[in-house]
């Protein structure tokens, strides 16, 4: 997979955990489902950074990875990728 396409997945699984947080339906109806759909979504971000890891990574985007500033990290990641 070449650099922008692991940017791109990247982007994604930030989405998706966004999205997890914001499902306040499920984080009432069934907290543990809640919970489990963080935990995947946490998996996934760090196996797209693990595979982005295998590249050069940004330097801002790296400092944002490293201290999990996921938003600071999706903002980064969609201007990159709107260039």
């Amino acid at each position: 997979m070449d650099h922008a396409s692991l940017l791109k997945k990247l982007a994604l699984t930030l989405r998706q955990r966004l999205q997890v947080i914001a499902d306040s339906d499920l984080r009432h109806r069934n907290p543990e489902e809640h919970l489990e759909q963080l935990k995947e979504a946490s998996g996934a971000i760090e196996e797209a950074i693990g595979a982005l890891s295998k590249t050069v990574i940004d330097p801002r985007l790296r400092h944002y990875l490293e201290r999990h500033s996921y938003d600071k990290a999706l903002c980064w990641l969609e201007e990159e990728l709107s260039r």
